[in-house]
This record gives structure tokens, C-alpha cells and sequence, in this order.
């Protein structure tokens, strides 16, 4: 098992009706900014709890957050928090929203002259504004880790930063509120969560049985509830599931002693920054690929993951690893989630453009470093 630090302050409120505490857990005297996307939160009920729960304290409303947060938008909100005078911010929506509004936090108090630097140079967050979130998308994980994912427009870049600064203070957690999700949304937000746990658990054997059958567990459960969820889109259990799966699949827990690989998220943000595909959908296209590219470095993983999490013990290692490959691409398609990038109108043009971006960067990607553009070349053709 590798050295491992684990650090995660927040608090996690889970529950039906949980909206409510809200009141308890915001400063009384708080000048609030509520930051949400599209405008979906006033139709299911949830913008009316929250004001509701918020009671006689001053709320400023930011509306229009993107599914791929764009940096500009952000600074808007920047603007208006120093305008109003602005000092908590309360995120209410999904990953996007409340990684907008951890940069949105860091971006507020930084003294650089262009906080793009936080994403572009990793400049180092000294200080953050105080929020706490409400999740209505269970997917990234974003409302119990420290990390975010921002989208600049003008250049086509997708970036992402990390630091303990901006772990939301707490997260309400009512899967009541996903009830009205479309589809599309649900399955983005089982292949969003399925992949985060691939990235962590799919490398190399590190002997770290903890972490593995932690990770094991909710790829068990993803299969299982993910199965049920399109015919009962309102069974509380199952949502309920889903969503503390999306929420342990990425809150540094399972990553602790591991080695991580996390290429088919840069390579499937720079498949969104280019041709604005959804993250989950970029993601089902992707792991695959990458999982046949590089199997030789994963074999003992995919067989272990192919007995344990699918069930598929006999064969070779070789052919356990390509069945848990061909498992993984089913499920998605079960779900609806596109495995090629023909299914989403893409074709071979798309790679030189995502290879050239890696190229410019100096990437070298994958747990063990060794995922070249070249190898990014040969995981997309793969997909076509």
C-alpha cells in the first residue's frame, strides 16, 4: 500500500427533507449568494426549500450556471460578490454548479492579477470564501472533495484545480430532489461516478485491500441500482444509493494508497472544451479505449475487477480482463451512454485536434506516466 494523507472536512447532512437544516447550518447574519444553473431547482420544489429554509437572511441569486462551468460566467459572479458585498456562497444543483462556485470562492479573495493563473499555472489558493452546497445531480462528488473543473470559453480550455480551501463546509444530500432528473442527466451521473472509481482502482495491485473493496463495493452497487433506476426513477433507495455512491466515489477515501490514473478524464475534457459533449458522455466513449490501449499495465486489476465486481472467473487472466472490458461497455449501453464516437457524429478528424492539445500541454498521462499522445492517438482510434 502506498503512503497516503487523507483530509476531508465536510460535513454531509443526508436525507429527506434535510433542505431544512440549512437554517442551522448557514451564519445568521450571512449576505447569501445562491448559485444554481438553468433554472431547473424552481420547478422541482427545491429553490422554494431553500429560500424557504434560508428564512429573513439577505439572498442574492446567480443564475446560468453552464453544464461545463465557464470561467467567464464565473467572473461574473465575482463581480457581483464584491458589488453586494457578499459572505457565503450556497451552490444548489449539481457537480457543475458547485465547482463553479469553488472557484467562484478562490477567484473572489485572489490578489493575482488574472485568476485564470489558479487553473492555467496552479497557483497555489491561499484563501477561499465560505459555502456550503446542496446536491441535486449525483455525479462528480464535487460537494465532498476539493477539486473543480473549469471551462474557458474564448480559448477551449478545460482545466481543473484542487486545494483544501475549497471543501464546501457541509452538503445537503436529499435524493428526493433528483427525482425530476431526465435521463440523460441519470446516466451522465452513473458513468460520471463508475469511471471516478475505474481511475482509482483500475492501475496496478498495491496490496491495499481496504481501498479496493471499498471501490469494488460501489461499482457492485452502480451495477445494480444503475439497472433499476430508468423503471423507477423515484424509488427512494434507489436514488438514495446512487447518490452516496457519486458522493464516496470521489471524496478521497478510496484513492487513499492507491495509484490513480485519471486519463480518460483529460482526455474526454478536452473532447467536451472542443466539441462540448457532456463530461459522462466523453467518459463512456473514452474508457474503453483506454482500458484495451493499456491493458498489459491493468491486467491483473481487470481480472481482479472482472472475478469480484462481475463475477467472471474462468480463462485466462487475459480473457477475464477482456470480458470486464466488454462488461463495462454493455452496462453503459444499457444505459443509454454512447461507447464510439460515431454514436455522438464524431469522426477520426476529432483526434489530431484533442492529440495536438495533449501534445502542447506535455502530458504524459496515466498512473504509471507513460499514456503519450501518441497512446491518446492509438485510444481514439480505437473508439471510432
Amino acid at each position: 500500500m502506498n503512503n497516503f494523507s487523507f483530509y476531508n472536512p465536510t460535513k454531509i447532512v443526508f436525507g429527506k427533507g434535510e433542505i431544512a437544516q440549512l437554517d442551522a447550518l448557514v451564519p445568521k447574519t450571512a449576505k447569501v449568494l445562491l448559485i444554481y444553473g438553468s433554472g431547473s431547482i424552481k420547478k422541482n420544489g427545491v429553490y422554494d426549500q431553500v429560500i424557504k429554509a434560508l428564512g429573513k437572511r439577505k439572498v442574492t441569486e446567480f443564475e446560468g450556471v453552464e453544464p461545463n462551468p465557464y470561467f467567464e460566467t464565473c467572473l461574473d459572479a465575482v463581480s457581483i460578490i464584491k458589488q453586494k458585498k457578499i459572505d457565503f456562497l450556497l451552490p444548489v444543483g449539481g457537480g457543475s454548479v458547485i465547482d463553479a462556485t469553488k472557484f467562484i470562492a478562490a477567484a473572489a479573495l485572489y490578489e493575482g492579477k488574472d485568476s485564470w493563473d489558479i487553473l492555467s499555472k496552479q497557483v497555489e489558493v491561499k484563501q477561499a470564501m465560505p459555502f456550503g452546497s446542496v446536491l441535486t445531480l449525483p455525479a462528480t462528488g464535487s460537494e465532498m472533495n476539493k477539486g473543480a473543473v473549469i471551462t474557458k470559453s474564448e480559448t477551449k480550455e478545460k482545466l481543473a484545480f484542487h486545494s483544501d480551501k475549497v471543501f464546501p463546509q457541509f452538503s445537503i444530500l436529499d435524493p428526493e430532489t433528483t427525482y425530476s432528473l431526465p435521463k440523460r442527466q441519470i446516466t451522465n451521473g452513473i458513468v460520471d461516478t463508475f469511471v471516478h472509481v475505474i481511475e482509482q482502482y483500475c492501475t496496478y495491485p498495491v496490496r491495499n485491500q481496504i481501498s479496493d473493496r471499498f471501490a469494488e463495493s460501489i461499482l457492485q452497487t452502480l451495477l445494480e441500482e444503475g439497472g433499476k433506476v430508468m423503471k423507477n426513477p423515484t424509488d427512494y433507495d434507489i436514488k438514495s444509493n446512487l447518490m452516496w455512491a457519486a458522493t464516496l466515489g470521489l471524496n478521497g477515501l478510496i484513492a487513499c494508497g492507491q495509484p490513480e490514473d485519471w486519463s480518460t478524464h483529460m482526455i474526454g475534457h478536452e473532447l467536451t472544451a472542443f466539441f462540448e459533449l457532456d463530461h459522462g458522455v466523453t467518459l463512456s466513449i473514452v474508457l474503453p479505449g483506454v482500458l484495451r490501449v493499456m491493458k498489459k499495465d491493468k491486467l491483473d486489476k481487470l481480472a481482479q475487477m472482472a472475478s469480484r465486481v462481475f463475477g467472471i472467473n474462468e480463462g485466462s487472466r487475459t480473457e477475464r480482463a477482456d470480458k470486464a472490458i466488454l462488461a463495462i461497455e454493455r452496462f453503459f449501453r444499457s444505459l443509454g451512454a454512447p461507447t464510439h464516437l460515431s454514436d455522438v457524429n464524431l469522426d477520426a478528424s476529432c483526434i489530431d485536434i484533442v492529440v495536438e492539445r495533449l501534445e502542447k500541454r506535455g502530458w504524459a498521462l496515466g498512473e504509471r506516466h507513460n499514456i503519450t499522445p501518441s497512446k491518446v492517438r492509438e485510444i481514439l482510434t480505437n473508439r471510432i
